[in-house]
């Protein structure tokens, strides 16, 4: 597709200068970002041939500090400090390291004394789902300015008072759907084979060669809790299995193929032969599947969850299975999991997983339903990508905590200009003080959206020296004072360099 007239920004071209400020206001620390660098953002899809690729580069020269002192100081790319845990696939490091950030990483998660001590010089972390982000580590950790969740999952972080502390947290919800939905229609044919106890069996010099309550999918059917990315992924492979598909879900979806959405969970529990949950951890979602729910089964069916560990209660789960109302199970997610690799799944972690792990026909996978080559490529180069845009450009578009705003890149051909983000308490008379300060300026686009209680702005003026500049920075500072919490800003300036 063609793309418009304006250009991409490169260093000193045509006297063209851009100088960024990043205040912190929490902690009289300062973030500069938009170092000189390269990197590429992922197509509508990622096929073999890798994602497609646009140039970006940028010049920087100064930027202000906090508080506590205004005045200018050189910028160097190093500035930038990430954090990166539980081993980030390489595809999102190497766009960050492209930046010319500083990138540190570990394979692991850490406890929480541990990662707040790490964080402390830290201005992005990137984790998956063991690394918890708590209110300790956001209050802790004042540096920290943006988290990447390199999964589809964000309960692990601590997203309200993220957003409090204009903290943005980005996610991946598309990448590994279709790596789960696969991973589901697996465990469907082999829990109906009781394919996992023969392996065992023939794994122990056992030949155990039976039909017995073995069963084709084909005309039996699969119930999805919750349609979502996945739930409607895993309908199309299972129908093109010869499968009936229903579903249930709080709002009302179109359905693929033949699915049809069902009223309620009890009718869905009744009819479906095979369950799959595919919901999020809220307080909505905790034991959803229980004893009563048990009870409204098939005799016979199968249950399976690779959603959250809260949802099924598994000692409900351990008494069904053993009276044989449910025929088999395929957990691939635990109300609490082991930090790391390693014989750490007993009963130390649950009172109950060596009866589970006891029981007949079960599959108990350690949390890989999003864990392919595929997905992981596709999650580190969406999130990392997120993450640049937020740091470069102020752009929160895919920002779980907060409003999704974005406005097209400054280009060279806008001399001068200079682009405010300002993360605010969503409260009357905010933005009339803001436009007080931004008022004496043109100001060509703006910009605002909230999110609960918090709300982001951003501007793009025109016509502004780097000493105007500086006074809007201090005049937008001083702002948060007068709110019960401060407030964040941020200023990408790009001025003519010419003499």
């Amino acid at each position: 597709m063609a793309t418009s007239a304006a250009r991409d920004i490169s260093p000193k071209v045509n006297g063209i200068a851009r100088e960024v400020s990043i205040s912190n206001s929490f902690n009289n620390m300062s973030l500069s970002t938009s170092p000189t660098a390269t990197f590429q953002s992922p197509p509508s899809s990622y096929g073999a041939g890798g994602p497609s690729s646009f140039q970006q580069s940028f010049q920087q020269h100064h930027t202000l500090t906090g508080r506590s002192a205004k005045q200018l100081k050189p910028f160097n790319t190093e500035d930038i400090r990430i954090l990166l845990l539980e081993n980030v696939n390489e595809s999102g490091r190497q766009l960050l390291v492209d930046q010319g950030y500083q990138v540190e990483f570990e394979k692991a998660s850490l406890p929480e004394d541990e990662l707040i001590a790490r964080l402390q010089n830290i201005h992005v972390v990137g984790i998956r789902s063991k690394t918890k982000i708590t209110a300790r580590v956001l209050r802790e950790c004042p540096r920290l300015r943006t988290i990447g969740c390199f999964c589809i999952g964000t309960n692990q972080v601590d997203l309200e008072y993220a957003a409090k502390k204009g903290v943005t947290v980005f996610n991946s919800p598309f990448s590994n759907s279709r790596s789960v939905a696969e991973l589901i229609i697996g465990e469907v044919i082999a829990l109906a084979r009781q394919l996992g106890d023969r392996s065992n069996e023939l794994h122990n010099g056992v030949w155990n060669k039976v039909s017995k309550n073995c069963w084709e999918i084909r005309g039996k059917t699969l119930g999805i809790i919750g349609y979502g990315h996945i739930g409607s992924q895993l309908s199309v492979l299972a129908e093109a299995m010869g499968m009936s598909v229903i579903f249930y879900d709080v709002v009302n979806l179109m359905a693929l193929g033949t699915t049809r959405q069902v009223s309620s969970l009890n009718e869905l529990l009744r009819r479906a032969d095979f369950i799959t949950c595919h919901v999020p951890e809220l307080a909505e979602t905790k034991d959803m599947i229980g004893p009563a729910q048990f009870a409204e089964m098939k005799q016979g069916s199968y249950l399976l969850n690779a959603s959250r560990g809260s949802v099924v209660d598994i000692p409900a789960l351990i008494d069904a299975m053993r009276s044989g109302k449910v025929a088999g199970a395929a957990l691939d997610v635990y109300p609490s999991e082991p930090g790391g690799n390693g014989e750490n799944f007993t009963n130390s972690l649950n009172t109950w997983t060596e009866d589970l792990r006891g029981l007949k026909n079960i599959i108990l996978t350690p949390h890989i339903g999003g864990s392919t080559e595929e997905a992981q490529s596709a999650i580190g180069i969406e999130v990392a990508t997120a993450l640049i845009r937020y740091i470069n450009e102020g752009s929160t578009t895919g920002a779980v905590n907060m409003p999704e705003v974005s406005l097209r890149s400054l280009t060279i051909d806008e001399p001068n200009h200079a682009r405010v983000t300002y993360i605010h308490q969503n409260i009357p008379g905010v933005l009339k003080k803001v436009n007080e300060v931004l008022g004496d300026h043109n100001v060509d686009k703006q910009m605002s959206d909230s999110k609960g209680d918090v709300a982001y702005l951003m501007a793009d003026i025109s016509n502004v020296t780097f000493d105007e500049i500086k006074d809007i920075y201090e005049s937008l500072e001083s702002l948060s004072c007068t709110f019960s919490w401060p407030a964040r800003v941020m200023i990408i300036y790009l001025k003519n360099s010419n003499p």
